[in-house]
C-alpha cells in the first residue's frame, strides 16, 4: 500500500484472513481484534458513503491488539486525518488480517500515520468503554505519546463543517426514504426537521 509523493508511504505484508464480514458496528472488529490480542490490520469499507469512493479502502494496524496506525487509501491520508475521514455511517465490509511477529515494526515506524490508541474505538465505533479498554491494554510508551492526541481526529472532524452537513443530509435522506416505506411521511413532516429517532432492528454482525 502507498501514498503519493506527499504522502507518508504505507507498506504492510500480506496477511492471514481471519474474519470477513459486514457490520453496523466497527467497534464489533474492533474489540475482537482487541480480545484476541491480534498483529495485524484491518481493512474497513464503506458500503454506503457521500464521502468516499466506492472502492475505498480505510486500513488499520494493530500491535497485540492495540491500533497503531489509520491510513485511507484514497486520500493517502494518514493518522487522526484517516479516522476522521473514515468516521462515515455504515454499514461497513471489516476484513482481519493476522500477521507474523514483527512484520509491521517498519511500518509502524510511520510516525505520520500513528493514532492514539483509543482513538479508532473514539471515532469509528463512538465507544468510549472499548477506548478505555484498549487504553489499559496498551503499553505505557503508547500512552506517554499519545497523551495529548486524543482529540485531534475529533477536531479535525468537528472543524470540517462540508463533512458533518454531508452526513447530516445522508441521514435526512435515509430517514425519508424509511419513513416513506412505512407510510410515516406526515408524521416526519411534522417533526423538527433537523432531529428525529428511528429504532434500528437487527443483530451488530452479519455474514457478507
Amino acid at each position: 500500500m502507498t501514498g503519493t509523493a506527499d504522502a507518508p508511504e504505507l507498506r504492510i505484508p500480506r496477511g492471514d484472513l481471519l474474519r470477513s464480514r459486514v457490520v453496523s458496528d466497527v467497534g464489533t472488529s474492533l474489540a475482537r481484534a482487541l480480545d484476541r490480542e491480534l498483529t495485524g490490520y484491518a481493512t474497513l469499507v464503506p458500503q454506503e458513503t457521500l464521502l468516499l469512493e466506492s472502492d475505498a479502502r480505510g486500513v488499520v494496524t494493530f500491535a497485540d491488539g492495540v491500533p497503531v496506525l489509520a491510513y485511507n487509501t484514497v486520500s493517502d491520508s494518514g493518522g487522526p486525518d484517516a479516522l476522521a475521514e473514515l468516521a462515515v455511517p455504515g454499514p461497513y465490509r471489516v476484513e482481519l488480517y493476522a500477521v507474523g511477529d514483527g512484520a509491521l515494526e517498519t511500518a509502524h515506524e510511520e510516525d505520520a500515520l500513528r493514532v492514539a490508541p483509543g482513538a479508532a474505538a473514539t471515532e469509528l465505533a463512538d465507544d468510549q468503554a472499548l477506548a478505555d479498554r484498549t487504553r489499559d491494554a496498551a503499553p505505557d510508551e503508547r500512552l506517554d505519546a499519545a497523551s495529548d492526541d486524543d482529540g485531534d481526529a475529533v477536531a479535525a472532524f468537528l472543524e470540517d463543517d462540508e463533512r458533518i452537513e454531508a452526513i447530516r443530509e445522508q441521514a435526512r435522506s435515509e430517514a425519508a426514504e424509511r419513513a416513506s416505506e412505512w407510510g410515516l411521511d406526515d408524521a416526519l413532516a411534522e417533526g423538527d426537521g433537523d432531529e428525529f429517532a428511528l429504532a434500528e432492528g437487527g443483530g451488530d454482525e452479519f455474514d457478507g
